[in-house]
C-alpha cells in the first residue's frame, strides 16, 4: 500500500490545482493562454535553435515576427473590411426593398408593416427603443463588471495579467526544454520510457490539431474569400474569413459561410444562379480540404470518428460554452491515448486472460 501513496499524492496535489486554477481564474487565464501560444511556437524556436541560433535571440525574432505578421493581416482586413462596406453601404436601400417585397403579406400584417411608410416607422421606433436600453444595458454590464471583479484592485490585475502576457510567453518559450526534463525526472524510471511513448503521442495529435488546424482555417479563409469574390459576393473577405476562422469549431464555419453567403447572393442578384455558386464553392473547397488538405497539414494523428467528434462537440459546449467546443476535439483525441493504454492494458490483464 505504501508504494501507492506518491501516486495518491499526485492525484491530491492536481486536484488542489485545479481548484486553485478555477477559483483563481481570471488570473490564471493569461498564464494559460501563454502557454498554449508557447506550445504553439516552440516548433519555430527550436527550428532556428537548430540552425545554431541562441535560444533567447530565436525566441526574439519569433516573437517579433509573429507581432509584425498579426499586423499586417489586421491592416490588410481592416482595408478590404471598410472597401466592401463602402460597397454594401451603397447597395443597402436596394437591398432593404428586395427583402421586404420577399416578406409575405400576412407577416407584413402581423409586423404592422404593410407599408414602406409604416416599415420606416417601426425601424425609427425600434432604433429609440434601443437607445433608452442602451443605458439598462450599460448598467447591468457595469453591475456583471462589478460582480466578476469583485474590486477595482482585482480589475487592474486581470487587466495587467492580459498585458503582460508576452512575457509570461517569452520565459516559457526560453524555459520549455528544462520544464519537461524537470517534469520528466519525476517519473519513476520503471515507467519513464511508457510515460515517454504517451507523451510523444499525445504531442504528435495536440500538434497536428492545434498548429495543423489553425494553418488549415487560414488556407480556407483565402480560398472561401477567393471563390466569393469571383462570384461577386459583398462582404465577400469577411465572410470568408469568418468562415475559416469558425473552422476552428468543426462544421461551424462551413454552415456559417454557406448560410450568410448565399443569403447576401440573392439579396444581390436575385437569382438562383449565384447562391448555387456559392454553394457549389464551399462543396469543392470542403472536398479539397477533406481529401488534400487535411490529411497534408494535419495528417491522421488526432484520427477521431465523425459520430464521436460531434458527441466531443455538444458535450464541450453543454459544459464549458465556445471555450469547450474550441478544446472539444483534441481533449477527445487525447482521451482516446489513454483508453487505448487502458485497452492494452486490460487486455494483457490477468483478469481478462483468466490466469
Amino acid at each position: 500500500m505504501k508504494d501507492k501513496y506518491p501516486l495518491l499524492v499526485l492525484a491530491v496535489l492536481c486536484l488542489a490545482a485545479l481548484y486553485v486554477v478555477s477559483s483563481l481564474s481570471s488570473i490564471f487565464m493569461p498564464v494559460l493562454l501563454a502557454l498554449v501560444l508557447a506550445y504553439v511556437l516552440n516548433p519555430l524556436v527550436g527550428l532556428l535553435e537548430r540552425r545554431r541560433v541562441p535560444r533567447l535571440l530565436a525566441i526574439a525574432v519569433v516573437l517579433v515576427g509573429i507581432a509584425v505578421l498579426c499586423l499586417g493581416a489586421v491592416f490588410f482586413f481592416a482595408t478590404a473590411v471598410q472597401q466592401e462596406v463602402a460597397s454594401v453601404q451603397i447597395n443597402l436601400p436596394e437591398y432593404a426593398d428586395r427583402l421586404y417585397g420577399l416578406i409575405p403579406h400576412e407577416v407584413k400584417v402581423f409586423l404592422g408593416i404593410e407599408t414602406q411608410e409604416k416599415l420606416s416607422w417601426q425601424i425609427n421606433r425600434a432604433v429609440e427603443a434601443l437607445r433608452g436600453v442602451s443605458l439598462d444595458l450599460a448598467r447591468e454590464a457595469f453591475v456583471v463588471v462589478k460582480k466578476a471583479f469583485a474590486s477595482t484592485l482585482s480589475f487592474v490585475l486581470t487587466v495587467a495579467g492580459y498585458l503582460i502576457t508576452p512575457v509570461y510567453l517569452f520565459y516559457f518559450l526560453a524555459d520549455l526544454p528544462r520544464f519537461r526534463g524537470n517534469l520528466m525526472e519525476l517519473v519513476p524510471e520503471r515507467a519513464r520510457g511508457k510515460v515517454s511513448d504517451m507523451a510523444g503521442e499525445i504531442d504528435d495529435i495536440l500538434s497536428a490539431f492545434v498548429r495543423g488546424q489553425l494553418s488549415v482555417c487560414a488556407i480556407l479563409a483565402v480560398l472561401y474569400s477567393i471563390g466569393l469574390f469571383l462570384v461577386g459576393i459583398d462582404l465577400a473577405v469577411v465572410i470568408g474569413s469568418l468562415s475559416g476562422i469558425l473552422f476552428i469549431i468543426p462544421y461551424a464555419g462551413t454552415v456559417f459561410g454557406i448560410v450568410v453567403s448565399m443569403v447576401m447572393a440573392f439579396l444581390k442578384f436575385h437569382d438562383v444562379l449565384h447562391p448555387l455558386l456559392c454553394l457549389g464553392w464551399f462543396g469543392i473547397v470542403q472536398a479539397i480540404e477533406g481529401g488534400v488538405i487535411t490529411p497534408a497539414v494535419v495528417g491522421t494523428k488526432v484520427g477521431l470518428h465523425p459520430v464521436v467528434a460531434l458527441l466531443a462537440l455538444f458535450i464541450g459546449g453543454q459544459w464549458f460554452g465556445i471555450f469547450g467546443m474550441l478544446l472539444a476535439v483534441p481533449v477527445a483525441a487525447v482521451l482516446k491515448v489513454f483508453l487505448r493504454s487502458l485497452h492494452s492494458w486490460y487486455l494483457s490483464s490477468s483478469y481478462y486472460r483468466g490466469a
